[in-house]
């Protein structure tokens, strides 16, 4: 499934009671030997923007052993894209490669078949094993654009859950009480809202939980809706007689509309896969008040640079957080080229040299004119034509600089104007 192949040998699992693991498993090939920094400067650098360390006194103890941690990120391929709300946890994952230790990324295909409930208000829809093989192509491209995939070790979670028998199953059961899962807030809301839960949801944190007992995690990763799960990883590596995981949690990045977290659904998001001119343009268009979260949690930017930074002139501050996003995901010359575009069009008010054609075919005519709504709909830029009227009200359509404010517009239209939808500049072409 993954076109990075590190040969990782399968672990033992045990029959009775808890599944357990072979001892820890040697340096893999992607792993590396790297000298340990000082202490202090990788806590340092862990704890930047970390929301809470369970905890930071385990963590020192196990960062004073001097020796490579074993740091799990889990992800289940539940879509195929990954936004810059995803890249927080891989950000901080990649932060523990620098400092020397071995990064773990678990590749959830058989957890993904339950999809985890946190922070869900109703059940997920289950996704067929076709769908998630699919869904995971993408991910390793997307990923190595945050992660050393050199130094990274890849393993999925069907290697060992797709195993369990039922014996094992009921066992890892016994570990949580049912009184534990309802104190969940998300379990807890949605049994007083009278929204179902279904019986697999409760298997998610165990089996994310089993996780670290078959990697051996000396420290996982995720965010704070994951706490719950994180710490029943704790909890098995203890019943597997093994020194339990450090929990670092993360905070749920907060998409362009301020207010909600980052997410494809909420129409707020950032993804990894946009055109880089594009990427630059929704971070310029950021609320000014989430810059120093977006600094702390999507860059490498020191912390005493960001202070500086946003002391000065909002803009500029917004400029440097947009050319370091642009020019991780892509490169300095897209970021170069993204800068220069935003500035021709967004405040020289020039309409860019590439845009894309719009294609006015013969139906869309009536009596030689097109109806405006219509026109902007089928532009793509919105969903439908009242959502197309709002905005031709609200000022937000010129057509070769000109403001239409008409919503009921019938408008002539030839090859070669210009469209302007919105307030984030879409430009279009006309072809007619």
């Amino acid at each position: 499934m993954w076109c990075l192949n590190l040969g990782i040998p399968p672990y033992q699992r045990g029959i009775k009671g808890v599944i357990r693991t072979t001892p820890r498993p040697p340096l893999l090939r992607g792993s590396i030997k790297t000298e340990m920094l000082d202490i202090n400067k990788q806590l340092e650098a862990i704890k930047r923007g970390a929301v809470d360390i369970h905890s930071e006194e385990e963590l020192l103890r196990k960062l004073k052993a001097n020796r490579p941690l074993r740091v799990k990120l889990g992800v289940d391929p539940t879509a195929p894209d990954i936004h810059l709300g995803h890249t927080v946890v891989l950000q901080k994952l990649r932060q523990f490669q620098d400092l020397g230790h071995q990064a773990v990324l678990i590749i959830g295909d058989f957890t993904a078949l339950i999809g985890d409930p946190s922070g869900r208000e109703k059940t997920r829809p289950q996704l067929s094993s076709e769908d998630i093989k699919r869904n995971a192509q993408t991910y390793l491209e997307q990923v190595g654009k945050v992660l050393d995939t050199k130094r990274l070790e890849i393993v999925h979670n069907s290697d060992w859950l797709a195993r369990l028998t039922m014996e094992n199953i009921i066992r890892l059961a016994a570990e949580v009480t049912v009184a534990r899962f309802i104190e969940r807030d998300d379990f807890s809301h949605r049994l007083k809202s009278g929204t179902p839960i279904g019986l697999h949801e409760f298997l998610y944190p165990l089996l994310q939980g089993q996780d670290s007992v078959a990697v051996r995690a000396d420290i996982e990763l995720g965010g704070t809706d994951q706490i719950f799960n994180l710490l029943v990883g704790r909890d098995l590596q203890r019943s597997a007689k093994m020194t339990p995981q450090v929990v670092l949690t993360m905070p749920l990045l907060v998409g362009l509309d301020g207010e909600q977290k980052m997410s494809k659904s909420y129409g707020n998001h950032i993804g990894l896969n946009e055109p880089a001119a594009e990427m630059y343009g929704k971070v310029m268009s950021l609320a000014d008040k989430l810059m120093e979260t977006y600094f702390t949690l999507l860059t490498s930017v020191p912390a005493g640079e960001v202070k500086e930074l946003l002391a000065g002139h909002p803009k500029e501050a917004k400029v440097r957080l947009a050319r370091e996003i642009v020019t991780q995901y892509y490169n300095k010359t897209e970021a170069d080229k993204s800068a220069e575009r935003f500035e021709s069009v967004f405040s020289r008010k020039e309409a860019p040299d590439e845009m894309t054609q719009l294609k006015v075919d013969s139906s869309m005519f009536k009596d030689g004119k097109v109806y405006l709504p219509k026109l902007i709909s089928h532009s793509g830029a919105v969903k439908s034509n009242n959502e197309a009227k709002r905005l031709i009200a609200q000022g937000g359509v010129t057509i070769d600089g000109e403001k239409l404010i008409d919503p009921d517009a019938e408008i002539t239209v030839k090859t070669g104007q210009v469209l302007k939808i919105g307030k984030k500049n879409r430009f279009y072409r006309i072809e007619v």
